[in-house]
């Protein structure tokens, strides 16, 4: 079993936890505690769940957590665009990102029958 700090979806996700404590910080005032506060906490779960699944006999459970949460954090996300405090630019930077880390994450449950 690899360390979970080696793994390509480990150093892809903490690339995008990176990126959203780099994005959230210019976030206005009004969003930065609140949504940006979120966003960054759901990051953070992700990194957990990788290191969990990686640890479990039954992983399956974990990637899925794992996928909830990744989706929250695509509609925050989204939330973000559309109120016009996350750019477009920043938006793609991050889609990129995320396409390739769920990719990556729904292959590992795929490989893991429950």
């Amino acid at each position: 079993m690899a360390l979970y700090y080696d793994l390509p979806v480990f150093k892809e996700v903490y690339k995008l936890v990176l990126k959203i404590f780099d994005y959230t910080k210019d976030f206005p005032r009004e969003y930065k505690h609140t949504l940006g506060q979120d966003m960054k906490r759901d990051s953070i779960q992700l990194v957990r769940s990788i290191y969990r699944a990686n640890k479990a006999k039954e992983k399956r459970v974990y990637l899925e957590a794992f996928l909830d949460d990744f989706e929250l954090l695509k509609f925050e996300i989204r939330l973000c665009v559309d109120m016009k405090i996350l750019s477009i630019k920043k938006q793609a930077v991050l889609s990129q990102l995320m396409d390739s880390i769920g990719k990556q994450i729904v292959g590992w449950r795929n490989a893991n029958p429950a």
